[in-house]
């Protein structure tokens, strides 16, 4: 068994001047965001969620994005709006937001 119900990853790559990343289109805003609504939420810690940063995971073309595990779920995302219904969907309630899903 997993130490968490769900682990979060948010490429927060950072490239050189005029190369696509997700850091570029507010990554580390975003999970921070993610990390703070986890915690608020009192889904933070072992048998829960945990929300992490990553290097990059060579997604740039869809980016950002965040995977979940166990699954592998992978999502592109614009604004905390969308991070917000990932919470709410996909974490609290186990249902993939396919408008999301890459």
């Amino acid at each position: 068994m997993s130490h968490f119900k769900y682990h979060v990853f948010f490429c927060c790559n950072q490239r050189g001047e005029g190369e696509t990343c997700c850091n570029d289109a507010g990554a580390t805003a975003a999970q921070t965001y993610a990390k703070d609504r986890v915690a608020e939420l009192q889904l933070k810690g072992a048998g829960k969620v945990r929300i992490n940063k990553a290097g990059c995971m060579d997604r740039c073309d869809n980016g950002p994005v965040v995977v979940i595990y166990p699954e592998g779920v992978w999502y592109s995302y614009v604004d905390h709006e969308d991070i917000e219904e990932i919470i709410q969907e996909h974490l609290l309630h186990g249902r993939v937001v396919d408008r999301l899903r890459i």
